[in-house]
């Protein structure tokens, strides 16, 4: 990015948090990594970024070099009746602008706990409401399943991002998740929208990926954004050293791609 356009984007204008959730119910499409990175890129053009595991594996507090195994509190503890205060929970990332609400195991007592409670939809918007005013984006990273805690997720977004591979069970997917958006926005969330999907893991030299993707382009048009997120083993190292790629190999194809993104999901907003 140059240092005009990082001039441009640092003078927007902070106020309440806009919410995205980062949502697949298939596995293994770069969600997490997108979350990361994403949030790392925003944070890196001077917004305020919270990012929240809501995946009971914790993989988005590992990547961020957060052992999710020794955390007393998580996001767990903050959806309970006797939840501490959110700046317990709150943890500093080694990325300037971007805290993490981290998530282990314990999470996945969540759904059995609420299903009984009154408004179990809103949950996570009673827990991060109080907050919104303190960031800019607040990126939620929701597990592989269309869950009640994928429900809160959406109940609580003004978008959703969806990462998708290039494969063809990941066309068919995008219908259920795409129904299900629907169906909080009526019920639940009027203002949900889908912020865009981004095509991640991208590989040009395979036909089938590149069918895949004009076939996603055919069907949602001007809402798949133009930045595409190509393979590469930096992501999985990056993982590896705990940080987002955008610090650990800065000058990286990759890094320049999620500071695209970034760009894009800011120009959005304005």
């Amino acid at each position: 990015m140059s240092v005009s356009e990082q001039s441009a984007v640092s003078e927007l204008p902070h106020g309440e948090a806009r919410t995205i959730a980062l949502c697949n119910q298939k596995g293994g499409v770069g969600k997490t990594t997108s979350t990361i990175n994403l949030g790392a890129a925003l944070a890196e053009c001077g917004q305020r970024v919270l990012l929240v595991d809501l995946d009971p594996q914790g993989a988005l507090s590992a990547g961020l070099g957060v052992p999710p195994n020794d955390l007393t509190l998580t996001v767990y503890d903050l959806l309970g009746k006797s939840a501490p205060h959110i700046d317990e929970v709150l943890i500093k990332t080694t990325v300037d602008n971007m805290d993490l609400l981290p998530s282990n195991i314990d999470l996945s007592a969540a759904e059995i706990q609420l299903v009984n409670e009154v408004g179990r939809e809103q949950s996570l918007r009673r827990v991060l409401d109080p907050v919104r005013e303190r960031y800019d984006y607040i990126l939620i990273d929701c597990q592989p399943s269309l869950s009640l805690l994928t429900v809160n997720a959406l109940a609580c977004a003004d978008g959703v991002i969806i990462p998708m591979e290039c494969e063809f069970f990941s066309l068919r997917g995008l219908a259920l998740l795409t129904d299900t958006m629907e169906k909080v926005r009526e019920r639940l969330n009027p203002r949900l929208e889908l912020s865009g999907i981004v095509v991640t893991m991208f590989d040009a030299r395979l036909l089938h990926a590149r069918q895949v993707m004009a076939r996603v382009g055919e069907v949602f048009g001007d809402r798949v954004y133009e930045t595409v997120i190509s393979r590469t083993v930096r992501f999985p190292d990056a993982t590896i050293a705990g940080e987002p790629i955008t610090t650990w190999a800065p000058k990286s194809a990759g890094a320049e791609q999620y500071r695209a993104l970034a760009r894009e999901v800011l120009a959005q907003s304005r």
